[in-house]
């Protein structure tokens, strides 16, 4: 299990506070084997967080909670022009001499670079400090654009979103790019809470907790072939033999494999991948979903109304309409008549209806 150690200084915005868990929690939600533990840490003098809306917060770890983590996170505070306390430059220059690597959101760009750990090195922060952190850390290569930036151990980001896009950055790095699209869809797709477990034990899907995961194949795993010729053939009626054959596994070989790589049976993976299909055609087309259906193998526009509202809690309808007011929301004014799904650009997330470029959700700090 990879260990998350985020080091709150005094100040520190609470939604930057609280991104790393929502981040972090969804991926291993959502995602056989992802694993990860997220430690909220306390710099030395911290309170509490701070505007627009600050809250006390009682934290279990201190700086000592960096000791064994494999990734610390430095968000932003209201204090980013002081020096940081002795301790806490102690606790990151250890951290990094051990082979951890340090993300940093927004203005904790600043903490991060005042302990000289960022000297030749590339880094970002708030576009709106750009020209200050350079001014002030001249040894500091500033990115003006303000997007993820990678150099060596360290990664910093403008702090969009509250550093969601740095936490999906790492998510890549650790599990592929698969995993990080799909974690994304999860965080910008929450259409309603939905409970982890029923009374009974189960999942949302009713059929086990292993049900919530989504179908990705970890990168190197030997399914992955097979896992592609699936997803290649949805509008076939494939039956569990026919992918054991295609594998050249016996079913209960098979079976073992998929469990061990994915947290999946064959067939779940399988539903899974023709929920995900439908997903992306209701947000990248017009398409009815007579259409739709027939596309993911689903067959009937019943059979595709059953199995995405027990896969998502809600209705294909009501999953494309909410999808476009949300995507409506945070895009460019100019171009929000342009609606459509995520695609990834070099270490930018854009949105875009397919093939082509669409609407870019703000930058800004």
């Amino acid at each position: 299990m990879s260990v998350i150690a985020v080091l709150a200084h005094d100040g520190v915005p609470g939604h930057q506070l609280t991104a790393p868990g929502l981040a972090f929690g969804t991926a291993a939600r959502h995602h056989h084997p992802v694993a990860y533990e997220v430690r909220i840490c306390a710099a030395p003098g911290f309170r509490g967080t701070g505007g627009p809306a600050p809250f006390g917060v009682d934290l279990t770890w201190g700086p000592e909670g960096l000791d064994d983590a494999d990734t610390v996170l430095l968000p932003g505070h209201t204090g980013f022009r002081d020096a940081p306390p002795p301790e806490a430059v102690a606790a990151l220059r250890a951290a990094v001499e051990r082979g951890a690597r340090v993300g940093a959101v927004g203005t904790g760009t600043f903490t991060l670079a005042a302990t000289g750990l960022l000297d030749g090195r590339r880094a970002a922060t708030s576009r709106r400090h750009t020209c200050e952190l350079a001014a002030l850390r001249p040894r500091v290569d500033v990115d003006p654009e303000g997007r993820v930036v990678a150099d060596g151990p360290f990664h910093s980001a403008a702090g969009v979103l509250g550093g969601i896009d740095l936490c999906l950055h790492l998510i890549t790095l650790d599990h592929g790019e698969a995993v990080a699209i799909e974690t994304e869809r999860q965080l910008f797709l929450q259409l309603h809470d939905r409970p982890e477990e029923h009374g009974d034990g189960t999942g949302p899907q009713g059929d086990g907790p292993e049900a919530a995961y989504n179908a990705i194949t970890p990168p190197g795993s030997s399914l992955g072939p097979v896992t592609a010729w699936m997803e290649a053939h949805l509008h076939r009626p494939l039956t569990l033999t026919e992918i054991a054959a295609h594998a050249g596994l016996g079913v209960r070989a098979l079976t073992r494999r998929f469990r061990a790589d994915t947290g999946l049976t064959p067939l779940q993976y399988l539903l899974r991948l023709r929920v995900q299909r439908a997903q992306r055609l209701l947000e990248r087309t017009d398409d009815p979903v007579e259409r739709i259906a027939t596309h993911t193998g689903l067959g009937t526009p019943a059979n595709l109304r059953h199995h995405f509202q027990r896969s998502t809690g809600t209705s294909p309808t009501t999953y494309r309409a909410a999808f476009r007011a949300l995507v409506s929301g945070v895009t460019w004014p100019e171009r929000a008549e342009r609606v459509g799904a995520f695609t990834r650009t070099g270490t930018g997330t854009e949105m875009g209806p397919g093939p082509g470029s669409g609407p870019r959700r703000h930058s800004s700090s």
